[in-house]
C-alpha cells in the first residue's frame, strides 16, 4: 500500500497494457493509473496508437492469429500499393496522357469500356462463386491477390501493344473486378473469424485505418519512384517483379497464419482422414496447417445441400423406400454413384 493512500478496492484492465486502480481515500473512491509515472507516459503514447489502429479491447477482443495476419496483410498492402502505382502510370500512358495525337474522346471510350466489362465480370463472378467464398476464404483470398498481380502486369504491358490496348485493359478490368468481389467477401469472412466480442464493425473500421496508413506510406514512396521509372521500362518491370514477389509471399504468409476454428470441406476431410488412420483428433492449428491454400482446378465430388425433392426422388416407389424407417427431417441421396 502506498503512503498516504487507502486500500486498493479494485483494478481494471481492458485489452491494454495500461491498468487502473481504485483507492479508498478519505471516504472517497479515487481512480489512479497503475505503475510509475514515466511508464504511464510511455503507455499513453502506445495507448493512443492502439486506440487509433487496433480494435477496442485488443488483444482479448480478437482471435489469436489477428496480429500475425495483420502484419503480413500490411506488408502485402504496401507492396500492392507500389505495383498499383506502376500499373496506373502505364494505363494513363496507354490512353494518351502526354501524347499530343491522343484525343479525349478515345481515352474516355477506352476507360468506359474497361469499367463496363469490369462491372459485368463482377456480377458473373458473384453469381458463379459467391457461395464458395465463405467456406474457402483463404483460398479465394490468395487467388484474388494472384489475379490482381496478373491484372496489373497486363496493364503495364498494354501500352507496348497499341493495337490490342483496349482488349488488354478490358481483360485486366475483368480480373480486377473479380479481385474486388473475392477480396471483399473473403475479408468479411476473416473479420467474422477475428471478432471475439461481436465487434466486427470495429475490426473492419480499424482494418480500414491500417490500410489507409499503409496506402499513405505507399503514396509517399511512389512520389519518389515515379520520376525514376518514367520512360524506363526495364526499371519498371524490375520493380514490378520485386514488389510482386514480396506481395505474393506476404499474402501466402498471411493466409497461412489464419487458424479457422470451424470446419469446411477441406478441413473436415483432413480431420476425418487422420482420425480413421490412427484415431487422433487434430487440433485447429494442425488442421489449418495441412489445409491447401491454393485453388485446385480438379474434379471433385459435388455435394449439394437443400436441393429440390425431385432431384433426389424420381418416383413414388423411391419416396416410400426413402421414408421407410427414416425419422429424420431430411433425406440423403446419391446420384450416378456420386
Amino acid at each position: 500500500m502506498e503512503r498516504g493512500t487507502g486500500p486498493v478496492l479494485a483494478t481494471e484492465r481492458y485489452g491494454s497494457s495500461e491498468s487502473w486502480k481504485y483507492i479508498a481515500k478519505d471516504g472517497v473512491m479515487e481512480r489512479k493509473r497503475d505503475g510509475p509515472e514515466s511508464e504511464s507516459r510511455g503507455n499513453s503514447v502506445v495507448g493512443v496508437f492502439k486506440s487509433v489502429f487496433l480494435p477496442q479491447g485488443y488483444p482479448d477482443s480478437v482471435s489469436r492469429d489477428y496480429l500475425h495476419y495483420q502484419f503480413w496483410d500490411t506488408v502485402q498492402a504496401f507492396s500492392s500499393s507500389l505495383t498499383g502505382t506502376l500499373a496506373t502510370q502505364a494505363s494513363l500512358k496507354g490512353v494518351g496522357v502526354g501524347n499530343k495525337e491522343a484525343t479525349v474522346a478515345a481515352a474516355t471510350v477506352t476507360w468506359l469500356l474497361r469499367d463496363g466489362t469490369g462491372m459485368l465480370g463482377r456480377i458473373l463472378f458473384a453469381w458463379q462463386k459467391g457461395s464458395k467464398l465463405d467456406s474457402e476464404a483463404k483460398k479465394w483470398r490468395l487467388f484474388a491477390d494472384v489475379l490482381n498481380d496478373i491484372a496489373m502486369f497486363m496493364e503495364i504491358l498494354a501500352p507496348y501493344f497499341p493495337p490490342f490496348f483496349t482488349l488488354i485493359v478490358c481483360t485486366a478490368g475483368i480480373f480486377k473486378s473479380i479481385v474486388g468481389v473475392a477480396g471483399g467477401a473473403t475479408r468479411a469472412a476473416l473479420t467474422v473469424h477475428q471478432a471475439r466480442r461481436d465487434n466486427m464493425a470495429d475490426i473492419s473500421a480499424k482494418d480500414g485505418s491500417q490500410e489507409t496508413l499503409v496506402n499513405l506510406a505507399g503514396l509517399l514512396v511512389s512520389l519518389v519512384l515515379i520520376p525514376l521509372v518514367t520512360d524506363n521500362p526495364v526499371l519498371t518491370l524490375s520493380l514490378f517483379f520485386l514488389f510482386t514477389t514480396l506481395h505474393l509471399f506476404a499474402n501466402y504468409k498471411a493466409v497461412r497464419s489464419v487458424v479457422m476454428e470451424t470446419f469446411n470441406e477441406e478441413r473436415l476431410s483432413i480431420v476425418f482422414q487422420q482420425y480413421l488412420r490412427d484415431k487422433q483428433v487434430l487440433s485447429p492449428q494442425e488442421a489449418n496447417l495441412r489445409e491447401p491454400v491454393f485453388i485446385e482446378f480438379r474434379k471433385t465430388v459435388p455435394i449439394k445441400l437443400g436441393v429440390r425433392l425431385q432431384e433426389v426422388i424420381l418416383s413414388l416407389d423411391e419416396l416410400e423406400l426413402a421414408l421407410k424407417q427414416n425419422n429424420m427431417p431430411y433425406l440423403l441421396g446419391v446420384k450416378n454413384g456420386m
